[in-house]
């Protein structure tokens, strides 16, 4: 299904997309967007000016033909090619069409996504975007400007999956079969889902790739309910399960954290940067570390 117009949707949806959209242009402060810029600097390096020598400036960078000509030295300096191309991998399978707080999954992840979206606008970055379930349900090439910037954020708040399982390897090949130079990603998803770990790590070597998982907090503890049915929002699987059982909640306890554990010394084995998000809690915090936490990084390796 594709992007709907505006015009089209129900009051009440439209009303929710508004919100989103007012809060995410609320948050991207200009601290926000000086963050997300010094975490993301530009692929190279442009040649800016000739300006004379000051002790304690790299002598790799005389300028031995200027320095010659006038008998002082000089130095080229450079600066940052900035422009950069940002996508955003969003994932619409059915596990993200569900919640226990006041918000859904998909609903963190669009906003996740226009709070990004806003950031990359002020940077005047090219932003583009892959929707997918277990199949690309939607592609927008990247281009820069408001009006994109803002149809890619619409795009993000109506879209509504065909398909209710989820292939992280479908987005990443149409990834690199369509954007043939390194690129920002944000992939955003549950990450409930294998097979996926081979090429998300070869793309991550190809692209500056940020996973974004999505937990939902019953999906790490579970509430004494007593008998409850419990479907599986993917392969549509009923079970009725005992949440009184404390055998069972050990068991699923257990489960859930040898998987979070799993997911996330993988992205460390790989350097993948990784932004966990619990739905319902406050993000921005979590936002600015990991951009902190890349900008402290780039000025190791210089």
């Amino acid at each position: 299904m594709a992007a709907h117009n505006l015009a089209e949707l129900d009051p009440c949806l439209l009303a929710k997309i508004k919100q989103i959209h007012l809060r995410a242009k609320h948050l991207v402060s200009d601290v926000f967007a000086s963050e997300y810029l010094s975490a993301f600097k530009g692929q190279g390096m442009e040649f800016e000016e000739v300006r004379e020598y000051i002790p304690g400036d790299d002598v790799r960078h005389i300028d031995w033909n200027v320095t010659a000509r006038s008998d002082r030295p000089f130095i080229k300096t450079y600066r940052d090619e900035r422009e950069l191309t940002v996508m955003f991998l969003i994932d619409v399978s059915a596990s993200l069409r569900w919640g226990s707080t006041d918000v859904f999954k998909n609903e963190v992840a669009a906003e996740l996504s226009a709070v990004l979206a806003y950031a990359a606008l002020k940077n005047n970055d090219k932003v583009g975007l892959i929707i997918f379930s277990d199949q690309v349900e939607h592609f927008v090439p990247p281009k820069k400007g408001r009006g994109h910037t803002w149809q890619i954020i619409r795009d993000i708040l109506t879209f509504t999956g065909h398909d209710r399982k989820t292939d992280l390897n479908v987005p990443l090949r149409f990834l690199n079969q369509v954007i043939k130079k390194k690129t920002v990603c944000f992939l955003i998803s549950d990450f409930l889902t294998t097979g996926y770990e081979h090429l998300l790590s070869s793309a991550a070597q190809r692209h500056d790739l940020v996973a974004v998982s999505l937990v939902d907090p019953l999906e790490k503890a579970l509430p004494p309910l007593g008998q409850i049915c419990w479907q599986d929002a993917e392969s549509g699987e009923i079970l009725d399960v005992d949440t009184r059982d404390a055998a069972f909640l050990k068991r699923y306890h257990k489960m859930q954290q040898s998987s979070q554990q799993s997911l996330d010394h993988f992205f460390k084995r790989h350097r993948i940067d990784h932004l966990a998000v619990q739905c319902g809690k406050p993000y921005i915090g979590d936002i600015l570390r990991l951009f902190k936490g890349r900008e402290k990084m780039r000025t190791r390796r210089h």
